[in-house]
């Protein structure tokens, strides 16, 4: 199997989609609501996700599709691609300009390439297992490092809340406040995609957050992976890609730290 192939595939597909969205980031939206009134979900959400799987079933017919609005399964291939056609879906229904397309191809739990585009930034972050990550911006292409910050006072870590929230007794609250008195900062932008390119960038030191879907993560795991860093579930253990994920990610160096700061509320 050539990812290389594969992956310049997928990074097409990803641009196109966020080519798109980028059109219609400043247009009028119909914004509906799925699990509950704070997860939103736009035209646009859909539309890209049809560009996407149109362009890349039309190459790759038989891989299965886990995707946000919409999966497929085929009984006879190994390969999944993970799409999520717009990460941030909220900062782009209020005219946020921080948003991306992530796409991802696994064999089983393993993955084998990631690509997450920010059309706003025209960057394009991409993996290919064993072969390293990197960021494209015009024609600049850097390999991505995580950071060298070795305390938890050096780091600035990134982190999101539940769409249930309002209601749920795991709700990120006691976890946020604890990194509060620990970290050098907090950021909470919206998109999980983004926040784990930018561990990979080494522009953030860690991450954590409760109930992800693999959709919000296959892409971005596996940058931070060939960038140097770590990550793994809440108990350290190694990530599977399913419903449901709560994650760790960092540079590898604080990675210890972090978990053990999420320890200290559950104990």
């Amino acid at each position: 199997m050539n990812l290389q192939a594969i992956l310049a595939h997928m990074e097409e597909a990803a641009r196109e989609a966020g080519a798109y969205l980028y059109e219609g980031f400043s247009q009028q939206k119909t914004v509906d609501h799925k699990s509950s009134a704070i997860d939103l979900v736009t035209e646009y959400d859909r539309g890209a996700e049809e560009m996407i799987v149109s362009r890349l079933t039309a190459v790759y017919p038989h891989f299965n599709l886990l995707a946000e609005e919409g999966s497929r399964n085929s009984t006879d291939s190994p390969y999944t691609w993970i799409i999520d056609p717009l990460d941030g879906t909220t900062n782009f229904a209020h005219g946020l300009p921080h948003f991306c397309v992530s796409i991802a191809l696994y064999e089983g739990n393993t993955p084998l390439a990631g690509v997450v585009h920010d059309p706003v930034r025209d960057e394009c972050f991409t993996a290919v297992s064993g072969q390293g990550a990197f960021l494209q911006q015009g024609r600049s292409k850097q390999k991505l490092q995580v950071s060298t910050a070795e305390t938890l006072v050096q780091s600035i870590l990134a982190t999101g809340f539940p769409y249930d929230r309002h209601t749920a007794a795991v709700n990120n609250v006691a976890q946020l406040a604890a990194f509060l008195k620990k970290a050098q900062g907090i950021r909470r932008a919206g998109s999980a995609a983004l926040d784990l390119a930018y561990v990979a960038a080494g522009r953030l030191d860690g991450y954590w957050e409760f109930k992800l879907h693999p959709w919000d993560v296959a892409a971005a795991h596996l940058m931070v992976l060939e960038a140097g860093g770590l990550s793994s579930d809440m108990m350290d253990h190694p990530l599977e890609i399913r419903e449901k994920i709560g994650m760790v990610a960092s540079n590898g160096r604080i990675h210890r730290q972090i978990i053990e700061t999420l320890a200290e509320i559950n104990s």
